[in-house]
This record gives structure tokens, C-alpha cells and sequence, in this order.
């Protein structure tokens, strides 16, 4: 056992061996890190994407703080426990607002394997509107009834919050943070991709259509259409999705496996 010293406190360090499903999650959580900063998803050393290591119910895989989305590789990934807890030694703090955010959702729903949290500008934009989300646009059509909304407390630090987080999102995917930003949550890598991705549309699309006028809405049998025949959860589409990103970080470059 090693001990590493994190805001003053002491913790005991367990020494074991990355598992195969660890190294695994490890690589495609990089991978998540890279193709956000290929879309430009990006805040100077903040946000973060969080992965459940498989069999490790307790344990999820954060970014370092102090690391750009394009430096980070699948050995610089920190695991840590619903605590906080590094549980292996590194030379980065744990940002506490990531912890926090993030070990509300893997703490309270065993579906939760990945977490993503940005701060876009157009995501912010419509976090900052009254009304939110607006269903007039394809995207945004797709995702009516399945967003979730919590209000703004602050910087997320306390603990408390964690709660009432979790009692906003319940089962909800697509969540805005209101005057914040936006997250989403899957039961894979790709599945809370495709989920951000979908509500990032969404929010880029209103805000350019705004500007230029008023919204003409969409009806409400087109919009159960919507949701039914094109909801961004599909498995095989989540998958295929991500795989042809990851092709192009692989071409562009593949140093986050390392």
C-alpha cells in the first residue's frame, strides 16, 4: 500500500493490477476525450466524462484535473471510488465539482456506466433560456419527454446536492443543467455519446434558428413520431456511431491508447 495526499488528507492506496476490462474501458474513455475535442466539446481543463469500470461497481475512471481533453490517454485516467477516493497513486488532483456531479448518477443507478457533462456555448445558451429546450427543430423533436432539467446552485461542490440532482435527472438521459450546461448519461460510452450528441444538435440548431426568426413549432403527432422512430438509445446505431469517430481520432491521432 502506498499513501497519497489529496487536500491535506492521507489515504491508504491499494496496489493491484489493471484488468482487462479496465485497460478496455480505459482506451474508450480516452477515446471519448479525443473526439470531444475533435467537435470542439471542450473548456480549457474542465467538464468531464466518466466510465464504470465493468465488475468494479464502485469504481469509475475520471479525467486528471490539469489535462486537456487532447493529452489525455488511457494510462493517465484516474480511478476513483463514489468517495472521491484515488484508489491508485497519481501526481493529478480529482476536480471536486467532476466528482461530485458525476458520483451522484454512478452512485444511485447501477445503469449509469458513463457520464458526460459540457459546457458548449450553445448548450449554455439554451440552459440560460426560460423555457429551455424548445421542440422545433429534428432534434430536439426526438428528445421531447426525455429531458430532464435541475436548477442552477452553484458550483457543484456540496454534497448535498447530489441528492436533488438525481431526484431531477430520475430515469431521463438528456439532462440541462440549467444556467450551466448540459449532460447526458448512458449504459455505455456510445449510448451517452449519441444522447449528448443528439441535445448538442438540438441546442446548435435552435439557437441559429432563433437568431434568424421565429420558431415554428412542430406537431404533437409529429413529435411522438419522433421520438418513437428515431430516439437516440438505439444499441447497434450508439455503436456504429462511435466507432466511426473513433476511426478518425485513430488517423488523426491514436496516442490517447497509450
Amino acid at each position: 500500500m502506498t499513501i497519497y495526499w489529496q487536500d491535506g488528507a492521507a489515504r491508504r492506496l491499494e496496489e493491484f493490477p489493471v484488468s482487462e476490462a479496465e485497460q478496455a474501458a480505459r482506451v474508450q474513455l480516452a477515446a471519448a476525450y479525443r473526439i470531444f475535442d475533435h467537435l470542439g466539446w471542450t473548456e480549457l481543463i474542465f467538464n468531464h466524462i466518466t466510465l464504470r469500470v465493468e465488475g468494479d461497481e464502485g469504481r469509475f475512471l475520471i479525467n486528471p484535473f490539469g489535462l486537456h481533453y487532447r493529452e489525455i490517454t488511457a494510462s493517465s485516467l484516474i480511478l476513483i471510488d463514489l468517495d472521491g477516493n484515488p484508489l491508485r497513486e497519481t501526481q493529478w488532483p480529482v476536480n471536486r465539482a467532476g466528482f461530485v456531479t458525476h458520483s451522484a448518477l454512478h452512485g444511485a443507478n447501477p445503469e449509469v456506466k458513463c457520464v458526460m457533462h459540457t459546457h458548449t456555448t450553445t448548450g449554455m445558451a439554451v440552459a440560460c433560456l426560460e423555457d429551455g429546450l424548445s421542440p422545433a427543430n429534428f432534434y430536439a423533436a426526438q428528445l421531447q419527454g426525455q429531458i430532464a432539467y435541475h436548477e442552477f446552485e452553484g458550483v457543484t461542490v456540496e454534497l448535498a446536492e447530489r441528492e436533488r440532482l438525481v431526484h431531477d435527472i430520475e430515469n431521463r438521459h438528456a439532462v440541462i443543467l440549467r444556467n450551466h450546461g448540459l449532460l447526458a448519461w448512458g449504459s455505455s460510452v456510445p449510448e451517452a455519446f449519441l444522447w449528448l450528441w443528439t441535445l448538442q444538435r438540438a441546442c446548435d440548431v435552435q439557437i441559429a434558428a432563433a437568431s434568424a426568426g421565429a420558431l415554428r413549432r412542430i406537431s404533437p403527432q409529429a413529435i411522438e413520431r419522433s421520438v418513437r422512430e428515431s430516439g437516440p438509445g438505439e444499441p447497434r446505431t450508439c455503436e456504429d456511431v462511435f466507432a466511426a469517430l473513433q476511426r478518425i481520432i485513430d488517423a488523426k491521432d491514436p496516442s490517447y491508447r497509450s
